[in-house]
């Protein structure tokens, strides 16, 4: 169980926020929409932030109800609901469908088991000192280096050598990066979209730094450093201003 959990979101401009937060005594799961590109055809009557909340509830009912089913199993459940959601009316095999992210935080049965689909990582700050991250790099590591055309992104994701998000394939569920460490061993964790995690990649804090800040000054806080950063010395690339959410929680004696 968690002695405590925190976190906050804010949206990156006038557009609806397309990351989403939740979080339970023994778990929190962080989901990041992707934006659609303009003038794509998603082939889908529903938006992204639609499918974010759709997700994020499926993942939220299952989580709360306990039981021992691995998070690679929950996360599939949840994407086949969601799937089944759009009740027909929309292609799910375009390729530009609407998809999220997804990071998974659990502490049950004498672990931390946790579960990173896409660029949204999560960090374990371990009881003896220092961070460890857990994060999917696949999308950093498409053919032919950043910007990525709609082409190559819309050819490589969600199939062998590309990239994973969850969308409408159960089957991604089992291609995150999945792990468990002993309770004992974790102090607190936590984790983020890529707006928050521009402070590591583009504005030169350590993840050290970010689950310190993220512990000691509280994720609303996080999120206002990279606002003060992107307005200060603007984007490496892309948007400004990115929707950009965190969470942590911290893990009580008892829990080790």
């Amino acid at each position: 169980m968690f002695a405590e959990v925190t976190y906050a979101t804010g949206a990156g401009s006038e557009r609806p926020n397309e990351d989403l937060v939740i979080a339970g005594p023994s778990w929190l799961v962080v989901l990041d929409g992707a934006t659609a590109a303009a003038g794509v055809d998603s082939g889908c009557l529903h938006g992204v932030p639609w499918l974010v909340a759709r997700l994020g509830a499926a993942l939220a009912a299952r989580l709360a109800a306990g039981g021992d089913t691995p998070l690679a199993g929950t996360l599939e459940a949840a994407i086949d609901e969601t799937a089944a959601a759009h009740g027909g009316s929309c292609d799910l095999g375009n390729p530009d469908s609407p998809s999220s992210t997804v990071a998974m935080v659990r502490a049950a049965r004498g672990r931390v088991e946790y579960l990173v689909l896409g660029d949204s990582p999560v960090l374990l700050s371990r009881a003896g000192g220092g961070v460890e991250v857990v994060a999917d790099d696949r999308l950093e590591r498409l053919p032919g280096g950043r910007p990525y055309s709609v082409e190559l992104v819309r050819r490589m994701r969600n199939v062998a050598g590309g990239f994973w998000v969850a969308a409408a394939r159960p089957e991604a569920a089992f291609q995150g990066v999945c792990g468990a460490v002993d309770v004992r061993e974790v102090r607190a964790a936590g984790a983020c979209t890529d707006g928050v995690a521009r402070l590591v990649d583009w504005y030169g804090w350590s993840w050290d730094d970010l689950a310190a800040a993220l512990d000691g000054r509280g994720p609303g806080a996080v999120i206002g450093a990279v606002r003060e950063l992107e307005a200060a010395r603007g984007p490496v690339r892309g948007k400004r201003h990115d929707d950009a959410t965190a969470a942590w929680a911290r893990l009580g004696a008892a829990s080790r």
